[in-house]
């Protein structure tokens, strides 16, 4: 599932139509991903508008139109953004297509777990500003992540970096590199963590965050060898600092890796 890295680099994507108006919306209409979204409403509102600006936001994309239009993108765990030229046909999963006189703006979801929604107002969308602060931001302090973590004291670390409510963006793969690099088990309740532990835990997903989007939210280039994401995948994969065989368990739902020796 794309996280907040990956859903950057493909919110940037969509840059190469800014400016540009849109003279057509090609949608399968019926299909999951529009669920709650009224398709007639954004196929008419979005014709003859230009795209103005983009943002992205933990795993949302907000998409800001003249006339005070706005498209929300969520890739859920296969959606991709990307550009075609003039003439494109789309394929039997572009759900969304934007077409400009020079390129196509398409959204496809094999899977159909991503979602389009459509806002009509001067104002970014009531979900949008809900949305936490991001992580690599100076909102995001450590006092924030204390507060977060004692409010879900009982349930496994690594289950609370899942929550979008506290770590927007964050996901599997993140979650069990910000805790090694932690030196935390992700097994071990959130309120039986030391303040320490916890200092820690708020340094590493700053260091995390910033450092995956100078990477894969630039380029989709892997982030430097050393990371534990280059081996948490890997039969036999080995920690980075001293090559001890990865464990993994399912905990908080989701596959996770960690090192015996680092993370007791």
């Amino acid at each position: 599932m794309p996280e907040l890295a990956e859903v950057e680099y493909f919110r940037k994507r969509w840059d190469a139509g800014l400016g540009q108006w849109v003279v057509a919306v090609r949608v399968h209409g019926g299909k999951r991903i529009f669920r709650g979204t009224d398709v007639r409403l954004l196929q008419r509102q979005l014709v003859r508008q230009k795209l103005l600006r983009s943002f992205a936001r933990g795993k949302q994309m907000l998409f800001q139109f003249s006339s005070d239009n706005w498209l929300g993108i969520h890739l859920g765990m296969s959606g991709r953004l990307r550009v075609e030229p003039t003439g494109f046909e789309p394929e039997r999963h572009d759900h969304l297509v934007l077409e400009q006189e020079a390129r196509a703006l398409i959204f496809r979801d094999a899977r159909q777990f991503g979602r389009v929604r459509f806002h009509h107002g001067k104002n970014a969308p009531p979900w949008w500003e809900a949305i936490g602060p991001e992580i690599h931001s100076p909102s995001f302090t450590r006092s924030r992540l204390e507060q977060f973590a004692k409010r879900h004291g009982r349930a496994p670390i690594k289950a609370v970096l899942l929550l979008q409510e506290g770590f927007p963006g964050i996901g599997n793969w993140m979650a069990d590199e910000i805790l090694w690099r932690a030196r935390i088990a992700p097994w071990r309740k959130a309120g039986d963590l030391s303040a320490e532990k916890l200092g820690g835990l708020w340094r590493s997903a700053r260091f995390v965050s910033r450092a995956s989007l100078e990477t894969i939210g630039r380029d989709n280039s892997d982030p430097p060898r050393g990371w534990l994401l280059h081996e948490r995948w890997k039969p036999g994969g080995t920690c980075p600092r001293h090559r001890t065989t990865l464990r993994r368990a399912t905990i908080g739902g989701r596959t996770t890796a960690w090192c015996p020796r680092c993370q007791r």
